[in-house]
């Protein structure tokens, strides 16, 4: 839907925007929208309960099939009989429903979209995975739903949804050398907390700062603030660069209302790490220097693109994994793996003692493809360091970007690049 029944009468943010847009009247913060939906996305964890749903409960398929995409990443290649079998079913909904499918090794379900232009700006994109506020980064409303939900929405079309109130978040000021977009989103939850923004958008006001993957990490955190939604404000040819035809209306208004503002100043960070076990419990890596560490993971939704790879192939340059720690690789899609091929990435990589996977989400939810033993202490790059997540309930999980994640890797305990220094190179 172009346009809305009925002009705003008073400013609205960004989320008020495109919920208005796509019910066709303008809508605020607490209302009920119903909305006209752009884009579907099931994963194949759930991708059989949103079959049965659509062939049992509601007997109907897809109405906008070139609207639905089913991707199989979270347990890819199959790990036992039963996922193979799902992940079959899939296939097989997939040709006979004309929806697309993206099978095992075109990587991470968010990365895979945005790649294939499946998330613009303005658009409404629902995900069976919470870490769907990725689409943000572009401006897309994006979030996550369960199988039924997702279900209805691809077998209407449309959903509801209760318009949120939106927290904004300016960022001001430069990244220092060594930090990065990873430690502004920790430090962003740390300021508001794992449930400071439950069923609220995080409107993040960045100018031009931040490239199109920085802002994926950005968006792709929110959740872990509770958001429904995170919204980077397009700003600069980031996005046009792109070939995103960014509306002038996807910006918010002058004097729009929000329930909560807070300002962070790029060039006063440092290096952040989130601790066990909730993401919000955020440090400067400097504490915590010096914990051995026996698996380092560079991957995932959110820092698996090959910016990530690039500043974990320039720590690791010359310089070997420790023994006893293991450094596993994961490209968050096969674009990004034939990227760092192609540009020597994997080949630095693989000689510094990286363990490279297919492209996926990899051990991230713990159930493949590298999880962790009783005890065991892991730095990795993903979005979540909670209880059994990526294995043993023993385990410990510290989230890290994916240069103080090599250097760590490099010592075999938590360490800063710099650390490094005098070290082979």
């Amino acid at each position: 839907m172009t346009g809305m029944t009925s002009q705003a009468s008073r400013p609205q943010t960004i989320a008020e925007k495109i919920l208005s847009r796509r019910s066709g009247q303008a809508v605020y913060a607490g209302d009920l929208a119903v909305v006209d939906v752009d884009q579907v996305m099931v994963v194949d964890s759930i991708a059989q309960s949103f079959i049965e749903r659509m062939q049992r409960d509601l007997s109907t398929l897809p109405k906008h099939p070139e609207r639905v995409s089913i991707v199989i990443d979270h347990v890819a290649p199959a790990s036992t009989v039963s996922v193979a079998q799902a992940q079959k079913e899939a296939r097989e909904y997939a040709a006979a429903t004309g929806v697309r499918l993206f099978d095992v090794g075109r990587g991470i379900c968010h990365q895979v979209l945005m790649e294939e232009g499946l998330a613009r700006p303005g658009w409404i994109v629902l995900g069976s995975d919470s870490h769907s506020t990725t689409y943000g980064a572009v401006a897309a409303f994006g979030t996550g739903m369960g199988a039924t939900d997702i279900a209805l929405a691809a077998a209407s079309g449309k959903t509801w949804l209760r318009v949120p109130e939106s927290v904004k978040v300016t960022f001001t000021g430069e990244l220092q050398p060594g930090v990065t977009a990873k430690d502004a989103a920790l430090e962003m939850i740390r300021r508001l907390g794992a449930d400071g923004a439950t069923y609220q958008s995080i409107e993040m006001h960045a100018g031009d700062r931040f490239t199109r993957g920085e802002r994926m990490t950005l968006a792709n955190l929110c959740v872990e603030a509770g958001a429904k939604v995170g919204l980077v404000v397009p700003g600069g040819e980031i996005l046009t660069e792109y070939g995103y035809d960014i509306p002038d209306w996807v910006y918010p208004d002058a004097g729009a209302a929000y329930v909560q503002e807070i300002n962070i100043d790029l060039s006063a960070l440092n290096p952040r790490m989130s601790a066990p076990s909730e993401v919000d419990n955020v440090h400067d890596v400097a504490e915590l220097r010096g914990l051995k560490v026996d698996q380092v993971f560079i991957g995932t939704c959110t820092n698996g693109r090959i910016e990530d790879l690039h500043a974990a192939a320039d720590v690791l340059r010359g310089r070997q994994v420790a023994p006893g720690t293991r450094l596993l690789v994961i490209p968050a899609s096969s674009q990004v793996l034939e990227e760092a091929l192609t540009d020597g990435t994997l080949l630095t990589l693989q000689r510094a003692g990286a363990v490279m996977g297919t492209p996926g989400c990899g051990p991230c939810m713990g159930r493949h493809q590298g999880v962790l033993a009783p005890g065991e202490v892991c730095v990795s790059t993903s979005n979540r360091n909670f209880i059994g997540r990526m294995g043993d309930k023993d385990a410990k999980i510290y989230l890290a970007s994916p240069a103080v994640a090599a250097a760590t890797a490099v010592l075999g305990r938590i360490a800063l690049p710099q650390d490094l220094t005098g070290a082979p190179a």
